[in-house]
């Protein structure tokens, strides 16, 4: 089983020279990136990105969102045109007030290696997992290769 953790992607400059490149220009788009997702609450944001883990094994993909506090009926998975679509609604009351927060995340999915019709999702303590299996032409193949 593979781990990968997915990364925000970080702004690209746009001359395609490589010398035109800020040395300082990854760091920015990071430093953008920390003070949206610490600041996002004050500045009035209800909308939230949803942390997720992509891993593979030889015969799926996983992603795995971490959701808590969402009701199972308020998530909502969709894989269109390439992206795997994560949307959930979290609801809080807090004595008379009721707050809604909308979670969302779209993955990038090859629709090439995925049999969309066999996409399966469980929702256990907060913890969405989506398993995605692969076609059989996008598994790893192992050839033996003869040395004379």
């Amino acid at each position: 089983m593979t781990l990968v953790r997915y990364t925000y992607p970080t702004t690209q400059p746009r001359s395609l020279s490589p010398f035109a490149r800020s040395p300082w220009a990854g760091l920015e788009g990071e430093i953008d990136r920390l003070f949206q997702s610490s600041l996002g609450e004050f500045a009035g944001g209800v909308s939230r990105r949803v942390p997720v883990d992509l891993f593979e094994d030889k015969d799926n993909t996983y992603v795995r969102a971490e959701l808590p506090g969402v009701n199972r009926a308020d998530i909502n998975i969709e894989l269109v045109d390439g992206y795997l679509n994560i949307g959930a609604t979290r609801k809080t009351k807090t004595g008379e007030r009721e707050e809604t927060t909308t979670l969302s995340r779209s993955v990038s999915v090859p629709d090439a290696a995925v049999q969309a019709d066999k996409i399966s999702a469980s929702y256990e303590n907060g913890m969405l997992t989506i398993t995605l299996p692969k076609r059989e032409e996008a598994k790893p193949r192992k050839v033996t290769v003869a040395v004379k």
